[in-house]
């Protein structure tokens, strides 16, 4: 078993079994291999219920019994991803993580993410007992088969964390922070260019103790976390490597709680790096990935793999997992750090907000409302002419258009564009054709009329929009409506949802910065819960959630998390149900990280069977000048593959065209 660090706590799911003989357990195995057919459910048990040291003293006695070799007969009697499990679990670290990548850079291409996760990912020690357990399976150099395999700023840096010489000294220099932000800002941000040298020299070598303070004074200094700066500065399989580098600084259990979410999210399985990181981390730091998975994912690491494995693969993988974290449905106090460092990354980001249409160089009224007329009239519909007029002009120029038209040929473009078009593109173009508080306002009506409320589209729009926004939204629904937007959500809803949002609806959050004490004494607040007093907690939350600014709310629910041990959202998750949680959820995802928040709602609307296309039209027409480029990066960040690629996947024809337009881009 890995022992851990001395004074640390072993955080491995795999322990050594009491009263182990290994004569004992090589005789076992032997008998359940033995004669036709192999006895699955008892290799599995016995195989992980072993620590990885004692499984090796099986493999010395399975050899002196019976003089064979136990991996080989392992291999011969299991197949499939089951016995790459086994097999894996059977090889010492070291030797697993040199088979993988020898699989990895062996035959025609490369798996360079197996080379990122493993490289970026191991100790100093590790990676010494990676490239002598290389040499001593494949009578080969790692180093020199690495190189034959790759090229450019990605092989250079693969080779530096090769070398194993990571500064391994907890005590830092401040002024060698700073000159480490400085070099930093200077040969990416700085430089026409990127001294990509400089980036590989400090992340490859420095302590992670050195680098955490580093990437604190990077945010500090530029307003960007350091993975915003190599997104915009590299690219390609070395971003990639550098990005999983800086993860692995920050929290390596929380590196890869997401590379097994994504291993196992949206169709298919990637049973390759499922099974090696089980293997890899069930005795180093597999409760911690349980924890941080819980908290981010909000499912447990063993619920995932049951609902998307199956067979004696699934059982060995639950024995590894070594526990359902949802049976108790707790925040773990190991996961609040986690929560207060999401928190501060949140309150001190600057962000730059981006939209993905822009207004038009040399724009022309007159020609596009031509242009447009010719695309309607006569026999038939020019819908290409029509998309890439409208995705193409910002939404004050679509308003000149439609002021040329009506001035030119006496015809409301708006009604026109109804007749010839249709569906789901219908509904994409005349959403763009209005102005943005009209175009709230007309979604908040039909959220609201005939039988039922869509109580999704009040939350997202109420719940997201700025004060001016909300206010122009409410002078466009008196309008439009001849009705206040207050009085249409009073007849609409009713108890604590109807207040929350009225309370919203009144665009009047305070919109000052933070202030520390009020922070305190706000957290206080709606951490003090009588037992019982729903009523009393969700009029708490209201008053402090509904009123106060976000740089403020950022701070409170940085203290919230250190009065309690739990982040606001999971406390909100527990204490409230229906759509008062959803409101107030909605709220503080708006406050950590509004793009998020939307690319979450974007990939919502397209994943599983069928797609949301109002959900998905409503975000792309009003997000697209404010920050859907924001949102496009955070989606390909979390979901691990691009806003354009699920559009590609889920929708089709000219809505398709469309949305591809306002997308603006592949990632």
């Amino acid at each position: 078993m890995a022992k851990p660090a001395q004074g640390a706590k072993y955080r491995g799911s795999i322990h050594d079994f009491p009263g182990f003989d290994p004569g004992q357990d090589a005789e076992a195995l032997y008998t359940a291999m033995k004669g036709f057919g192999s006895d699955k459910e008892a290799i599995l048990e016995l195989i992980t219920s072993r620590s990885n040291r004692q499984r090796q003293e099986i493999c010395q006695s399975y050899k002196s019994l019976y003089g064979k070799d136990l991996i080989a007969d392992l291999k011969y009697e299991l197949t499939g991803k089951f016995e790459r499990l086994i097999v894996g679990l059977m090889r010492p670290l070291a030797y697993c993580d040199a088979k993988e990548i020898k699989d990895a850079i062996s035959g025609i291409g490369t798996d360079e993410k197996c080379l990122i996760e493993i490289l970026a990912s191991r100790t100093n020690e590790q990676i010494h007992q990676l490239v002598a357990a290389y040499k001593d399976a494949y009578e080969r150099d790692l180093e020199a088969d690495i190189i034959g395999d790759t090229s450019g700023h990605f092989q250079k840096m693969l080779v530096v964390l090769l070398q194993g010489t990571r500064e391994e000294d907890n005590v830092v220099s401040e002024d060698l922070v700073q000159q480490d932000v400085q070099d930093l800002y200077e040969a990416g941000e700085l430089k026409w260019g990127t001294d990509e040298a400089q980036f590989i020299y400090i992340l490859g070598n420095r302590s992670k103790q050195h680098l955490r303070l580093v990437f604190d004074e990077y945010l500090k200094t530029t307003g960007k976390p350091i993975e915003a700066s190599i997104r915009g500065e590299l690219s390609g399989d070395f971003e990639k490597l550098m990005l999983a580098v800086v993860k692995c600084i920050r929290s390596t259990p929380e590196y890869f709680a997401e590379r097994l979410f994504k291993a196992m999210k949206g169709l298919g399985t990637r049973d390759n790096t499922l099974i090696r990181i089980m293997v890899s981390r069930s005795e180093l730091d597999m409760l911690d990935i349980r924890e941080i998975f819980r908290t981010k994912y909000e499912k447990s690491l063993y619920s995932m793999i049951k609902n998307d494995t199956s067979g004696d693969y699934k059982k060995a993988l639950l024995k590894l997992c070594g526990g359902d974290d949802d049976a108790a449905g707790q925040f773990f106090p190991e996961a609040a750090q986690v929560a207060y460092q999401m928190w501060e990354l949140s309150a001190v980001a600057r962000v730059e907000l981006k939209g993905t249409v822009r207004p038009v160089d040399n724009f022309n009224p007159d020609a596009d409302a031509k242009a447009l007329r010719k695309a309607m009239k006569g026999l038939g519909t020019d819908e290409d002419t029509i998309i890439d007029i409208i995705t193409h002009r910002s939404n004050a120029q679509r308003q000149q258009i439609r002021q040329t038209f009506k001035s030119h040929f006496g015809r409301d473009l708006m009604a026109d564009l109804k007749s010839e078009i249709s569906g789901d593109l219908a509904r994409l173009i005349l959403g763009l054709m209005m102005p943005p508080a009209h175009y709230d306002a007309k979604q908040l009506k039909k959220a609201m009329e005939g039988a039922g409320t869509d109580e999704k589209a009040l939350i997202e729009i109420l719940a997201t929009r700025t004060n001016a926004e909300i206010r122009a939204i409410c002078e466009a629904y008196k309008e439009d409506y001849h009705k206040s937007l207050e009085d249409a959500l009073s007849s609409d809803t009713s108890g604590h949802f109807k207040r929350i949002l009225i309370s919203l609806a009144t665009g009047n959050r305070e919109e000052a910065g933070e202030d520390w004490d009020q922070a305190r004494e706000d957290a206080q607040e709606i951490a003090d819960r009588p037992s019982g007093d729903k009523t009393s907690l969700e009029t708490r939350f209201r008053t402090i959630l509904c009123t106060r600014s976000y740089p403020h709310l950022r701070r409170v629910f940085q203290e919230f998390v250190k009065m309690t041990n739990y982040d606001v959202e999971h406390t909100i998750k527990k204490e409230m149900s229906g759509d008062v949680r959803d409101v107030f959820v909605a709220i503080v995802q708006s406050v950590k990280n509004k793009p998020l928040f939307f690319a979450d709602k974007l990939y919502k609307s397209m994943k599983g069977a069928g797609t949301d296309e109002k959900t998905l039209t409503r975000i792309m027409v009003s997000r697209s000048e404010i920050d859907l480029l924001n949102i496009r990066r955070e989606f390909i960040e979390k979901y691990d593959k691009s806003l354009h690629q699920a559009i590609e996947g889920d929708t089709s024809g000219d809505f398709l065209k469309a949305l591809l337009a306002i997308c603006g881009g592949e990632d």
